[in-house]
């Protein structure tokens, strides 16, 4: 056993180290959104191609890895704030807590970025994608500015639209393009539904940290307006996602078929209830409250938007 800064102890071994650095629970945050656009990519041409899904997601597997440590580094300012704020109040701070090295951390993350970018040169050579490569790149970008210098958003006030930017559009419909080659205008209400759901998430991330964000001068939506507000426009921008789909379903079947968006639709509406429910407990350092809080909003974004996938994914291929 190895032990950090605080006292605790973490476990020797450096591959467990790295795993836990690496955050499997957050995985879902950016392997949701790309079988999401591998599935409605499918959809729209009635095929699946198994290279574009390899591609799609090694490309997101080394991003997310990206992404995870690069976000840990520049962090660890603000992270080793909120260590001394609640020493046992929080999750595991990768740098803080002596789990990984600074050092370490940002050759890793600057590696796996390095690779993400080589896989995005690989899928448009072997998928004969001819913006695969550049856009690939600018999705990683939207990373860059929302967390290093020097645009550094996240710090700034705004990081909330980029992660909408980058996790509910670009991530997606970059895999709807590796997948069929173009985006399919039956895309559209998918992903619009989808964006606003992920800028609940954005918002909602930040609800852990509004004390220790604010000490650091990260500008986050919950560290400027505060907890409560924060949780009014997320629970708001749910029901807009989930209004979205049911909208899109009313107005344009073609596009979001009542057997797709209407399990989805009660998918999220069920769990924004449940948000509902303990959203009043969920106020600032209520760090159980606040984890139940966010547990309930995942599975909103994520179940709902992966059944409604398989489900367009299924019909297409039965048609």
């Amino acid at each position: 056993m190895t032990a950090s800064l605080t006292g605790r102890r973490f476990p020797e071994s450096k591959a467990l180290r790295w795993l836990r650095a690496l955050k499997p629970a957050s995985w879902p945050k950016l392997v949701v959104p790309a079988l999401f656009g591998q599935l409605l990519g499918a959809s729209a041409t009635s095929d699946f191609s198994l290279g574009a899904l390899g591609w799609g997601l090694g490309f997101t597997a080394f991003g997310l890895a990206f992404i995870v440590l690069l976000n840990d580094w520049a962090d660890r300012e603000v992270d080793s704030i909120k260590r001394e704020m609640f020493p046992d109040g929080c999750s595991p701070k990768t740098i803080p807590d002596g789990i990984l090295s600074s050092r370490a951390v940002g050759l890793t993350g600057t590696a796996c970025g390095v690779l993400a970018a080589s896989l995005a040169a690989g899928a448009e050579a072997g998928l004969h994608r001819s913006f695969a490569f550049e856009a690939g790149v600018g999705c990683m970008l939207v990373f860059v500015a929302y967390t290093l210098p020097p645009v550094r958003l996240n710090y700034r006030g705004g990081g909330e639209l980029l992660e909408m930017l980058g996790v509910g559009v670009a991530l997606p419909l970059y895999n709807v393009y590796l997948q069929a080659g173009a985006i399919a205008p039956g895309t559209w209400p998918w992903i619009a539904g989808f964006s606003a759901l992920s800028l609940a998430s954005g918002i909602a991330s930040g609800l852990s940290d509004e004390q220790s964000d604010r000490a650091g001068g990260k500008r986050t939506f919950a560290s400027t307006y505060g907890n409560r507000v924060a949780r009014r426009l997320t629970e708001a921008l749910v029901l807009a996602g989930a209004g979205i789909w049911f909208a899109a379903m009313l107005l344009r079947p073609d596009l979001a078929p009542p057997w797709a968006a209407a399990p989805a639709v009660a998918i999220v509406l069920w769990n924004f209830a449940r948000m509902r429910r303990v959203s009043d407990d969920a106020v600032t350092n209520a760090f159980r409250a606040l984890g139940a809080y966010k547990d309930y909003l995942h599975r909103a974004i994520w179940h709902g938007t992966t059944v409604a996938s398989v489900l367009l994914w299924v019909q297409s291929s039965l048609s």
